[in-house]
């Protein structure tokens, strides 16, 4: 790995350290500070189609003019948002810093509405044999940062004896303030190989044209499936993760002392099984290795919301995160592998939208769910939702998957054809 690789990789686990701290606290501020659930959800959703919109322009803009100097530009914004958090409580004042910066939507470390240019950025150095690998390390890192910041979310407890009531949770502005001043520095060092005009010299050779357009819609094919995909995905996951904490804090009346060290040890076991699932995709292939783990986190979330109690619960909790967060970075090495370098911001953009989308309204229905005293139900839905994700997914991308040669996949799709011949032959 190169030093943009790694610069890359330290920036996300630096950021993730004030993701972990809002993605227990914010929701649970906000509601010290009087807001109910569906106030809350609607913050949260909101924060998730700003960044969508943002997503949209950014990512296909990057290909055109390079990466760094939007990473750059998020994090000078999440300062801002952390600065305004900070020092006022009022509630427009509240949501701007919320729609800006995020907080509590967790990411794993990755950069918000930014997340594709970072995604693209980072292949730019990765041989695609190696990406399933490369990217589940990163993954990893924003994992063990999330962990950090998810146990240092445990610090208003400990704050409430000289800052009563609300006032506990604002220290970690400042968190979220030092991190993104971190990144900034580690982006600013991070040469980007790909900040250049979008023309290209072979455009103009005879026939590229009519390849160029061939290319294109086999491409758009590609994209339009994982648009479908993470709609599903992005929905499941819209039902549940945004409201984790508060629905623990409802369920069994427990606060951030006992939340945060359950959620640190979601984040540290899947930034260990993350490293796994590179080292399985590596063997069995990145898509299989995504299927079968997330086949075993769906299990366990069917079964959470019927645990009997909160140590029961956080047991199943933690589990489920390390079958189903550790496939982050393998999904996204499967993501940027469907196009050419050329076209990631724009491919890894539309896939993001078709996530962040579904994830701003599904916690509104959560919210008014868990209002309405149905707390299982919203865990129900998202099951169902990830279920059909599953199928999608592993029929979509068992032939593009980025740990194989383009041999080996063309090997793959004609013995799939055969086989179903076969199958055909037989029915008849």
């Amino acid at each position: 790995m190169g030093r943009t690789t790694w610069l890359l990789i330290a920036a996300r686990a630096v950021r993730s350290i004030g993701q972990g701290a809002m993605v227990v606290d914010f929701a649970l501020y906000l509601k010290a500070l009087g807001w109910s659930a569906v106030a809350i959800s609607v913050v949260l959703g909101a924060a998730l189609l700003v960044g969508a919109a943002l997503t949209l322009l950014v990512g296909p803009l990057s290909d055109r003019i390079g990466r760094r100097r939007f990473l750059l530009g998020f994090e000078a914004a999440q300062m801002l948002a952390s600065l305004a958090g900070l020092v006022s409580a009022a509630p427009s004042v509240v949501v701007a810093a919320g729609l800006v910066g995020g907080f509590g939507r967790g990411g794993n470390g990755a950069a918000g509405p930014f997340a594709p240019v970072e995604q693209a950025w980072l292949a730019q150095s990765v041989r695609r044999l190696d990406r399933g690998r490369i990217y589940s390390l990163n993954s990893a890192g924003g994992f063990i940062g999330m962990g950090v910041g998810a146990l240092l979310a445990a610090l208003p407890a400990r704050f409430a004896a000289i800052l009563p009531g609300p006032l506990a949770f604002r220290p970690l502005f400042a968190l979220t303030f030092a991190c993104a001043a971190g990144c900034f520095l580690l982006c600013l060092r991070a040469a980007d190989a790909e900040a250049r005009p979008a023309a290209l010299a072979e455009a103009a050779l005879p026939g590229a044209a009519e390849a160029e357009r061939a290319i294109r819609q086999a491409e758009n094919g590609r994209v339009r499936q994982l648009i479908l995909a993470n709609v599903l995905n992005g929905t499941g996951v819209g039902l549940i993760g945004p409201l984790i904490a508060y629905w623990f804090s409802v369920r069994f009346g427990v606060g951030p002392a006992r939340i945060a060290p359950v959620m640190a040890a979601a984040f540290a076991l899947s930034a260990a099984a993350s490293v796994g699932t590179g080292w399985i995709g590596q063997r069995i292939g990145v898509v299989r290795a995504v299927v079968a783990m997330r086949a075993i986190g769906l299990a366990l979330l069917v079964a959470l919301p019927f645990a009997p109690n909160f140590g029961v619960a956080a047991v199943l909790y933690a589990l489920r995160g390390v079958f189903n967060r550790s496939t982050a970075g393998a999904r996204a090495a499967v993501s940027v592998s469907l196009v050419r370098g050329r076209r990631r911001g724009l491919a890894v953009s539309a896939g993001n939208v078709a996530m962040q989308v579904p994830r701003g309204i599904a916690p509104v229905l959560a919210g008014a769910l868990f209002e309405d005293g149905m707390l299982a139900l919203p865990f129900l839905l998202g099951a169902a939702f990830q279920a059909a994700y599953l199928v999608v997914y592993a029929v979509s991308f068992r032939a593009h998957d980025p740990s194989l040669t383009p041999a080996a996949n063309a090997a793959r799709n004609l013995a799939s054809l055969a086989r179903q011949r076969e199958l055909q032959r037989e029915g008849d």
